[in-house]
């Protein structure tokens, strides 16, 4: 199982504002992007991926969307469109929902009211996590045990304290190279680099 988890520290919890934030500086089009390239292929989807979307601009909780490509059935297709749609009917879902409450959307797809330090923290008990470090072990030079989990951000770099609370956890920095690069982008490396073992 691969696991990816994309921390979106400017994305609207509420539909509407996610969906008029296309093109602006929230940027929740990297959010359709990741998703495209963590969990389709030509003609198919990925087997044994999970996406995690955490959405943080928010005035109560974060939510977490959760996608199982082994489970997803109900896509209305792969484009960016279609992707924020999905999203936007699973924040929908969450409305009036709790702390740490979930709900299902869809075949494949659940919506959660918890934080990307939480869901680290949970993923980390039976996960080798990763986050991304241009100054991290190169992907080529990394061993990869169990289920692998990546951890990736928008376009705002996750804070020091994250990467302290991280490394506590037993996270470690994972190189693509000396380049920023998108998420979306990452998430092609990344697959590639474990197709080739």
């Amino acid at each position: 199982m691969r696991t990816f988890v994309l921390r979106a520290r400017a994305a609207p919890t509420d539909s509407r504002r996610l969906l008029a934030a296309v093109g602006q500086d929230a940027h929740p089009e990297i959010l359709a992007h990741t998703l495209m390239n963590a969990i389709f292929v030509a003609q198919s989807h990925r087997p044994d991926v999970v996406v995690y979307v955490v959405l943080e601009s928010t005035a109560d909780f974060s939510r977490t969307i959760r996608f199982d490509a082994n489970a997803m059935h109900a896509l209305r297709g792969f484009h960016e469109a279609a992707l924020l749609d999905t999203i936007a009917r699973a924040l929908d879902a969450s409305v009036g929902m709790g702390k740490e409450d979930t709900r299902p959307v869809e075949s494949g797809v659940s919506v959660r009211t918890v934080s990307f330090e939480r869901l680290a923290q949970e993923l980390a008990a039976d996960h080798q996590l990763f986050v991304m470090d241009r100054k991290g072990t190169p992907i080529g030079e990394q061993a990869f045990d169990g289920n692998p989990c990546f951890l990736l951000t928008d376009h705002i770099p996750m804070p020091k304290k994250t990467f302290h609370g991280l490394e506590r956890l037993g996270a470690k920095k994972l190189a693509l190279g000396k380049t920023m690069l998108f998420a979306s982008q990452c998430v092609v490396l990344i697959h590639h680099a474990l197709d080739q073992r």
